[in-house]
């Protein structure tokens, strides 16, 4: 049997000049390069803290 993995639809919506390193440092960690690019992530409790961190430069879609 195949088990569906949950995921997120994550979009780098805002750039991150001017915020923290740390901040910056989680976009590079959740793989975004450029702005406005999707990325499809696992729904695991790391993904979603790192998310949390930076909520205010990504938006999230429940997929």
């Amino acid at each position: 049997m195949a088990t569906e993995t949950k995921t997120v639809r994550a979009t780098y919506a805002k750039s991150a000049i001017g915020y923290k390193k740390d901040q910056k440092a989680t976009i590079a960690a959740l793989g975004f390069k450029k702005l406005g690019q999707t990325r499809v992530l696992a729904d695991t409790p790391a993904i979603r803290g790192m998310l949390r961190k930076v909520r205010h430069l990504v938006t999230v879609e429940e997929k």
